[in-house]
């Protein structure tokens, strides 16, 4: 390796990223608190392509559009990812065997935090020749995962066997659940680091709960303090047994209407994989009388749209009964995320999953602004716009709708 020694804190940080790249050993790096105000982050992983490794550059705007921009690997990599990391005030380098934290005031003071120890790391790390990456197409390469099956909740759940390998019918399902968890990743930086109280909400057999739970508890190391909460007892009873046997102390199960639930400490996250039809717009909305931080939520089975649906400009749809749901299942989505705007969220619609394997794979992910005030010209245009469409969708029969 490079002595960094007389190297600036970015410069440091710039070349600990390609190093990491250069060993294969780079998870991802996240550069945060940007000086452009019309920017949520940027985050860099290493992608092979057929021609050669590069970073991929995934740039997260605030209107909810994103830009994508590939770094080669080669000797003025360094030096382009120095002058971007100082467009931020904060990065995290995610490594296999460890992270270092880089951050930079508005004064300009640096500082590189855990830098010298993953730098040591990484130098013993055997090196990873440009001919392998190089040789290396994406789709030949096993997908690196944040579980690999050998997890024991996955093995209580009936995802993996006793050794850790992930059975062939639950593949699918492992995959889901690892992606999740990828976009949980992406969003930690908006959560407590210490200390976090979650809630799943229709949480069903709870694989989200149990994912989650490990995740932060075990993988992070935070103090976590997680409610699943479903309207089946039997599926609570089971789930409950398999969290007493994991020793997860520190999540729970409680069987009964979400609506009806009530907690003194209000959850940062909340999380709901597939309640169906207006079972997502009562958890939407109890995230949002929480005030809660982050929100991701996949729904399923969009009925009330299409019975409320009165739109004569959209008949030449609507008259077809296939199209008219699919019509309803994006339009549920969107006046939902429009919603979540005007009660002061930043929002997303997401791929989850590879719609081949399930066509309930859009995730609606919401992140609360802060100082947010309804008030304010922003949160009056967003309900005004929320209510156009509302109306524009079901004339007099918005009453009628959760949403």
């Amino acid at each position: 390796m490079t002595n960094t020694a007389t190297k600036n804190p970015a410069e440091e940080f710039a070349a600990l990223i390609v190093l990491a790249a250069r060993k294969n050993a780079l998870r991802r790096t996240v550069l945060s608190k940007p000086r452009d105000k019309s920017i949520q982050k940027t985050v860099l992983t290493l992608k092979i392509t057929s021609k050669a490794p590069v970073l991929s550059a995934e740039t997260f705007h605030k209107d909810n559009k994103a830009t994508h921009q590939n770094i080669p690997l080669t000797d003025v990599t360094q030096v382009e990812l120095c002058s971007l990391i100082r467009e931020y005030g904060q990065g995290n380098l995610l490594c296999v065997g460890g992270e270092c934290e880089y951050k930079s005031s508005s004064s300009g003071k640096e500082i590189l935090l855990g830098g010298n120890k993953l730098a040591s790391y990484l130098a013993s790390m055997v090196d990873v020749s440009d001919a392998i990456l190089v040789g290396a197409h994406k789709d030949d390469q096993k997908k690196s995962y944040i579980l690999d099956g050998s997890e024991p909740f996955l093995h209580l759940l009936g995802i993996s066997d006793e050794k850790g390998r992930v059975y062939d019918r639950r593949q699918a399902k492992f995959r889901q659940i690892n992606r999740f968890l990828e976009l949980v990743r992406d969003i930690e930086d908006r959560l407590p680091r210490d200390e976090i109280r979650i809630c799943d909400l229709c949480c069903g057999k709870s694989y989200l709960s149990f994912a989650v739970y490990h995740y932060f508890a075990n993988i992070k190391g935070c103090r976590v303090h997680m409610t699943g909460i479903d309207l089946k007892p039997d599926v609570i009873a089971y789930c409950s047994r398999i969290a007493s046997s994991l020793g997860f102390d520190g999540l729970e199960f409680l069987c009964g209407d979400i609506r009806a639930y009530t907690t003194d400490v209000s959850p940062q996250l909340v999380v709901s994989l597939h309640a169906c039809d207006i079972a997502t717009d009562i958890v939407l909305q109890k995230a949002v009388e929480w005030k809660t931080d982050v929100i991701l939520s996949t729904p399923c089975c969009h009925h009330e749209l299409n019975r409320a649906i009165d739109c004569p400009s959209l008949s030449f749809i609507t008259d077809y009964s296939m199209l008219r749901q699919k019509l309803c299942d994006a339009a549920t989505d969107a006046l939902r995320l429009c919603r979540l705007q005007s009660e002061g969220y930043t929002t997303a619609a997401i791929e989850l999953i590879d719609p081949d394997e399930t066509p309930k794979n859009v995730m609606l992910r919401a992140i609360r602004k802060k100082n947010f005030s309804k008030e304010s010209r922003e949160a009056k245009e967003a309900l005004a716009k929320f209510e156009a469409a509302r109306a524009f969708l079901c004339g007099e029969n918005t009453d009628s709708l959760h949403v």
